[in-house]
């Protein structure tokens, strides 16, 4: 054979092998509720970048950002039938299949997104995660958004009175709805991408919100008060539907849980440097207040929240173990 022949005869049977590949190659579907320039929706692309080199071209993933596939209610429907492989959830919503995930939202548990992310790791975290196999959900890990704060479309509030009769849009799980309920306000459920105009019409008075989605989807645009409160951490959830996970080899679930851990600690480590850099683009913009103690200012609302996990024993064991963390 001449070397043309064999140079030939190579490139034929690369290209052979880079179809046959391709042949192979499953694309799974991924849902996030989170617009581009949120934080989990760069975790979501960071697992969609390197997935397919951990699988050696056997697994691709499709991100679908910003609801596209529907709101995270729908895309919950749809994992536990099946019909989508994978989604980075709230953690809010989460709890409404795995009611001990509200622990994460215990008032003033933690300081910052720092002692949040430390968290993650502990046994209860985990054990919230395996919740999730009753709502036929593989749960993989927790990633993070910004701490809770309070926009207003108005006047920043100062006290638990400002905030009296006004209506505040709420991620609608239990704890969330027993703490504002608590404070005395109004709290409304509107799907996030359907904030911005709610504000702008006067529909809502104020919303609670991280600073992420507070950057990215230009709420200061149609606010003019922000409270800087950290009254709750906020984080999302990695799962996969149990259809999905059970149909993957062993080789392919060591690959994507490879993957996945890398990318939620990535998006970790992103969120603690973003909280300074997304308040610091505010500046200007907002009245900004800082709320100087603001376990004692809820004090009341913080603790119906905690009455209203008393049923739950994992919520208690998570609290333990993050204030042994804490050394408190």
């Amino acid at each position: 054979m001449t070397f043309a022949k064999a140079s030939r005869a190579t490139i034929l049977a690369a290209l052979m092998s880079t179809v046959a590949l391709g042949a192979q190659a499953r694309e799974l579907r991924m849902g996030v509720i989170t617009p581009p320039s949120h934080v989990w929706t760069k975790v979501a692309n960071r697992i969609a970048e390197k997935l397919p080199e951990a699988t050696e071209g056997g697994l691709t993933l499709a991100v679908f950002p910003a609801g596209q596939l529907g709101s995270e209610q729908e895309m919950f429907q749809q994992m536990s039938a099946g019909l989508l492989d994978a989604g980075l959830m709230t953690a809010a919503i989460t709890s409404l299949r795995a009611p001990s995930m509200q622990g994460w939202f215990t008032p003033y548990l933690f300081a910052d997104v720092g002692e949040a992310v430390q968290a993650s790791s502990l046994p209860a975290a985990q054990a919230m995660l395996d919740e999730l196999q009753a709502a036929s959900l593989h749960g993989m890990g927790y990633t993070f958004a910004g701490m809770r704060q309070i926009l207003m479309k108005d006047a920043a509030a100062q006290s638990v009175a400002d905030l009296s009769g006004q209506k505040i849009r709420i991620v609608p799980f239990p704890a969330m709805k027993v703490w504002w309920g608590a404070i005395d306000a109004v709290p409304t459920p509107v799907n996030l991408t359907e904030v911005y105009q709610a504000l702008q019409t006067g529909l809502l008075d104020g919303i609670d919100i991280d600073l992420d989605a507070l950057v990215g989807l230009k709420f200061d645009e149609v606010a003019k008060g922000l409270t800087v409160t950290n009254h709750m951490a906020f984080p999302s959830v990695m799962m996969v539907s149990n259809p999905t996970w059970m149909s993957l080899s062993p080789e392919e679930q060591a690959a994507f849980t490879a993957v996945v851990d890398e990318a939620l600690a990535w998006g970790a480590d992103q969120q603690v440097e973003a909280e300074k850099a997304n308040l610091a683009a505010l500046e200007g913009k907002l009245e900004i207040v800082h709320l100087a103690d603001g376990a004692a200012v809820f004090a009341a609302a913080n603790d119906a929240v905690g009455q209203s996990f008393a049923q739950y024993p994992l919520i208690a064991q998570f609290q333990a173990e993050v204030a042994a963390e804490q050394g408190k």
